[in-house]
């Protein structure tokens, strides 16, 4: 019987690979795994059960890499942990899973690693070579926040050990993936109940505490030196006008990174951009879950940083609906950037940012923020800053929340300095 935890699926590609009617094309090491476990607990039934469940979702990788995350997990901690037939997991047991993942053991948790398996073999890739664990590998990462990255890079020395901690948003998606994977199962014929739908108590696992968005937005302050670095760097050298371009949509538009590189079924362009019979500017988008939406667009963007823009290509100053021009290109003209090359972009006008404040005398605190800015602040910080100024459903529109809940304890519970400035100077006898 294994005693400890390995990774049992591979990449997206080689995962397409596999054999999906027998177990011929998994490597040695995961059918020794399976093989190794006691038969009671059907090791190989349920790895079969997750491997169907996850060929539903493999036509995206990015939600293929998630859902085979935390059904993994799960599946380990059936076979190794809770010692029982993963279809015959009940409510209880869900509860229990839920707790282990709050606070894995220290055996189970280790560094991001990018193999999960690693070839053993000559420097050309053959067919007859054989693969083995990564030995780093396990089911539970701690991401070192960047900030962090930094500062243990600039003093040469090693990153704190800190306890781990799973985000509210994995938590929901543990009950969402899990739910969804007992559901196939239920059409399957493979279990008649779904443990993860019969969890009464999910606030449990799930706080509904306000999201402290302010602990992941620039301030007014940092905003205006980053949007001024980048219309320097533009201003000095036209290959970075891309990258001014990039940091205006992003922010004016509260964009995600997939809604500037584009999905399997949708890759946005020029023409995605359009004017109705009102005047009024709209990006078309398709977003999480494939879901058709339009965002309003401010006027400031198009008549500053859309046209600009254009010029800056030779294009028109304003595009038209059919136009099929990459909304964003590479230097060639070629449409299809990734998303790590555009957080690249990014991350070389906050790292300028950074070095501009710093010699312009500003202090640690008003600077220290932005060592941990990501692409995704972006989007928060112009949130934030529209919100006293907008509509809570106009902005929950734009955001593409499901829910107006979602909005209104992100954005307009988060005004503090605002909420604190209103009851300052009121008196308790009037």
């Amino acid at each position: 019987m294994p005693q400890h935890p390995q990774p049992l699926f591979e990449t997206f590609d080689r995962f397409h690979e596999l054999n999906f009617l027998h177990l011929n094309g998994e490597l040695p090491v995961v059918r020794g795994f399976l093989e190794g476990c006691a038969d009671e607990i059907q090791a190989v039934e349920g790895y079969r059960a997750v491997r169907g469940f996850l060929k539903s979702y493999a036509g995206n990788e990015a939600t293929f890499n998630s859902y085979r995350t935390h059904v993994e997990r799960l599946l380990l901690w059936s076979l190794l942990v809770a010692g029982k037939p993963l279809v015959e997991l009940r409510r209880r047991d869900a509860e229990a899973f839920m707790e282990f993942c709050l606070n894995p053991p220290a055996d189970w948790i280790g560094p991001v690693v990018k193999s999960r398996f690693l070839r053993v073999g000559g420097r050309k890739k053959l067919d007859t070579d054989s693969y083995i664990v990564n030995a780093q590998w396990r089911p539970f990462s701690h991401r070192v926040a960047k900030r962090e990255r930094k500062i243990a890079e600039e003093a040469v020395t090693t990153l704190p050990s800190r306890p781990y901690r799973m985000s509210q948003g994995s938590v929901a998606q543990v009950f969402a993936v899990c739910g969804s994977f007992f559901q196939h199962a239920i059409d399957e014929g493979l279990t008649e109940v779904n443990p993860f739908r019969a969890v009464k108590q999910k606030s449990i696992y799930k706080q509904r505490n306000t999201l402290d968005v302010a602990s992941r937005s620039l301030t007014q302050l940092q905003w205006s030196y980053v949007i001024e670095t980048a219309e320097q760097m533009a201003a000095d050298d036209p290959v970075h006008e891309r990258t001014l371009f990039i940091v205006a949509t992003l922010f004016s538009m509260y964009l995600r990174v997939s809604d500037l590189v584009g999905r399997d079924n949708w890759t946005p362009t020029m023409g995605d951009i359009r004017r109705d019979s009102m005047g009024n500017w709209w990006f078309h988008v398709v977003g999480k879950g494939n879901k058709a939406a339009k965002i309003s667009i401010r006027d400031d963007y198009i008549q500053n940083y859309l046209v600009r823009y254009r010029q800056h290509l030779q294009l028109s100053p304003l595009p038209s609906a059919h136009e099929k021009t990459p909304l964003i290109s590479t230097l060639k003209g070629r449409g299809g950037l990734s998303d790590r090359h555009i957080r690249l972009l990014l991350q070389e006008v906050f790292d300028i940012t950074l070095t501009r404040m710093a010699q312009e005398g500003w202090s640690d605190d008003e600077i220290d923020q932005l060592r941990s800015a990501s692409l995704h602040w972006l989007r928060h910080t112009s949130a934030t800053f529209d919100a006293p100024h907008r509509d809570m459903k106009d902005l929950q529109a734009d955001l593409r929340h499901n829910s107006l809940s979602t909005t209104q304890n992100t954005y307009y519970n988060s005004l503090d300095e605002q909420r604190a400035h209103s009851v300052k100077g009121l008196k308790l006898k009037r």
